[in-house]
């Protein structure tokens, strides 16, 4: 399954392009622009074992990094300020990962 199955190549283009410079990604507005907000629960957990890469059932810090190249290859890398800003948003039981449930918690907000 790859992303492009769940969401559209140009939203997911369009929500890429929204947070080129360094320091701009903001999660709510990409999910909004790139579509994922509007998906139904199954569609939002498909994308997150997409992003899980190592399968642990969570989206850890060292994933969230390259967030943006899990949508588009050769798409910047997030700062650390970012990722850590991405994981607090979503971390509610702050374990320091994002499991399925936070994730799909943080995108219908």
């Amino acid at each position: 399954m790859s992303l492009t199955s769940i969401l559209s190549a140009e939203a997911i283009e369009n929500a890429v392009k929204d947070c080129q410079a360094p320091d701009t990604f903001c999660y709510k507005k990409f999910f909004e622009l790139c579509g994922l907000s509007s998906k139904s629960p199954k569609e939002i957990k498909d994308v997150f074992q997409i992003l899980d890469e190592d399968n642990s059932g969570f989206i850890e810090e060292s994933e969230l990094k390259y967030f943006l190249q899990r949508f588009i290859p050769g798409a910047r890398t997030l700062t650390e300020a970012e990722t850590k800003r991405f994981i607090s948003a979503a971390d509610d039981d702050s374990d320091g990962r994002i499991g399925a449930e936070e994730f799909q918690t943080m995108v219908l907000s």
